[in-house]
């Protein structure tokens, strides 16, 4: 078998050579006699390192600390870009934006399939158009809010009213009165500021509703409250429809009873 073995792993198989024979020596290792003696190291003190003189110790830094660190960097530069973006918007200086700002409707959460004909067709039914906005980013992609501005002050308060969480294509809209020019110090969702408590960190502190739904929404010991006296409402048509059914069940059986009492009674007169 090894005979098909290339040469350069027949190498590999090949036995090692032999040892080199030594002779032992005449002395043994505890048996020698050292040439020089050991010395201390008191006579080199004087040569040692002023402790006044060392740098320092440099402290390593830690996994932890070196992740806080970096964190505290993110947040840094966010805020500063944040604070950038602040000083330079300016919605009133808009060329783009609607003529009028309080018969301006804003429209979120818009389906990304949804075109500018669709949108103008779902809000005529409130009243005429003037202008319709759909936002998009750099590259032409929309963003999924649009702002419409209304001929009458009237038809963008009815369209506020009534368009909010209509469905189109597909998913629920959310609709409010265009705040960037009305509301002095509003600021978007996009620069710390919009409606609600969606977005506010992480999920413990932040809200499941958007922020009309939060503005209508009962406190909390309310709709505990509420809940629960429903829920005891609910148990007790439950136990009163069960009771019924019981006494049904009874009477009926009752009945069973009587009238198989009856049978018998004929039967025995028959016989007799």
């Amino acid at each position: 078998m090894s005979s098909f073995l290339p040469p350069q792993l027949l190498v590999l198989f090949e036995p090692h050579p032999p040892l080199p024979y030594l002779p032992p020596d005449d002395i043994l290792p505890h048996e020698r006699k050292f040439v020089q003696p050991l010395k201390g190291i008191a006579e080199f003190t004087s040569e040692f390192e002023d402790p006044g003189d060392a740098p320092p110790p440099v402290k390593a830094e830690t996994k932890e600390e070196r992740v806080e660190r970096k964190r505290k960097a993110r947040e840094e530069r966010a805020k500063a870009i944040l604070e950038k973006r602040i000083a330079e918007w300016k919605p009133r200086d808009n060329e783009d934006a609607t003529t009028d700002a309080f018969k301006t409707l804003f429209v979120g959460r818009l389906n990304y399939d949804v075109s500018e004909e669709q949108l103008r067709r779902e809000f005529e039914q409130y009243g005429p158009i003037k202008k319709l906005k759909m936002v998009h980013d750099l590259k032409g992609k929309p963003r999924g809010y649009a702002f419409v501005e209304f001929e009458h002050e009237r038809d963008m308060h009815s369209a506020y009213k009534r368009a909010d969480g209509a469905k189109i294509e597909g998913r629920r809209i959310v609709v409010d009165v265009e705040r960037g020019r009305t509301v002095e110090s509003w600021r978007p969702r996009s620069l710390g500021g919009g409606l609600g408590g969606t977005r506010r960190g992480p999920p413990e502190i932040c809200t499941r509703v958007s922020g009309r739904e939060e503005a209508v929404r009962p406190d909390d010991d309310d709709a505990d409250r509420d809940r629960d006296r429903s829920r005891s409402d609910r148990d007790k048509d439950r136990d009163r429809s069960r009771d019924r059914d019981h006494e049904r069940s009874r009477d009926r059986d009752r009945e069973r009873s009587r009238d198989r009492d009856r049978e018998r009674d004929r039967d025995r007169d028959r016989d007799r």
